[in-house]
């Protein structure tokens, strides 16, 4: 009898482990009773803004990296339109400037700054809608062209950007 309730017991604690567990997640989301997302094509208007230039390309790969992060983080699924969360917005900004300079008065370092205006719709969840305007910058040598430093610093803002919209969307903390 005695060991029957040990048994018993023992497997009451492991499967309150198990549960307790189940709901965790590590990344810090909080998706509700969502199932799916769409993330649409982020336009490129960056062209529009005063000072920004234009980079081809930048939408897709921008659309394409939320996207991906969002697959990652959570359990959700990806559709093409109608997912119970939508992602949406523009590319304001892609400029590049001059952030310190030598003693002969040149640049001695640029940066790579973009601005994505964001659109964040929860069908599942009243009230946790949002517009919000999210930037993050490269800083390289100005003796660098931007082209030999455009992948590493597309990569290195749009995680910013995506973490910081998928914090604000997602993270319930």
């Amino acid at each position: 009898m005695r060991k029957r309730l040990s048994i018993l017991l023992l497997s009451f604690l492991i499967s309150s482990f198990f549960v307790g567990c189940g709901v965790y997640n590590f990344t810090g989301g909080d998706v509700g009773t969502a199932k799916t997302f769409t993330v649409n094509y982020f336009q490129n208007y960056a062209s529009q803004s005063p000072g920004s230039t234009f980079d081809p390309g930048l939408d897709r790969e921008f659309t394409l990296s939320l996207q991906d992060l969002i697959l990652n983080q959570t359990s959700l699924d990806l559709i093409s339109s109608n997912g119970d969360l939508l992602y949406e917005g523009e590319i304001v900004e892609y400029r590049v400037s001059p952030m310190s300079a030598t003693a002969q008065q040149n640049a001695a370092q640029n940066r790579l700054s973009i601005s994505i205006n964001v659109r964040f719709f929860n069908k599942t969840k009243e009230g946790a809608e949002f517009e919000k305007r999210f930037s993050f910058f490269y800083d390289y040598p100005a003796t660098s062209q931007l082209a030999s430093v455009r992948d590493e610093a597309h990569l290195v803002i749009f995680e910013r950007i995506n973490q910081d919209i998928f914090n604000e969307s997602l993270a319930d903390w």
